[in-house]
């Protein structure tokens, strides 16, 4: 991101997006942890825990950490995790 200032503004909100989902993740063991944000205005983030490994892990990233970021940062244009589960079909 060329505006350092900017990226530390954003990275700012969506820890506060994200600590409005901690406790629940925390409960089961796990956490969630921004990694960066691209120019792209991408969030790349690593599931800690059991999170990182847990076979629901795409369902509460997409239903939990993916929604709460986005509702809360509007300027985000995508989140990625590096570490996702696949889920099995």
């Amino acid at each position: 991101m060329a505006d350092n200032a900017l990226k530390e503004i954003l990275i700012q909100q969506v820890e506060l997006a994200l600590d409005s989902i901690r406790p629940y993740l925390k409960t089961d063991g796990g956490d969630v942890k921004v990694l960066d944000i691209t120019e792209e205005r991408v969030v790349v983030l690593e599931l800690m825990g059991a999170c990182g490994s847990c076979p629901m892990s795409a369902m509460t990233f997409k239903g939990g950490i993916e929604q709460a970021i986005m509702r809360a940062v509007p300027e985000i244009r995508g989140i990625q995790a590096v570490n996702l589960t696949p889920m099995d079909v």
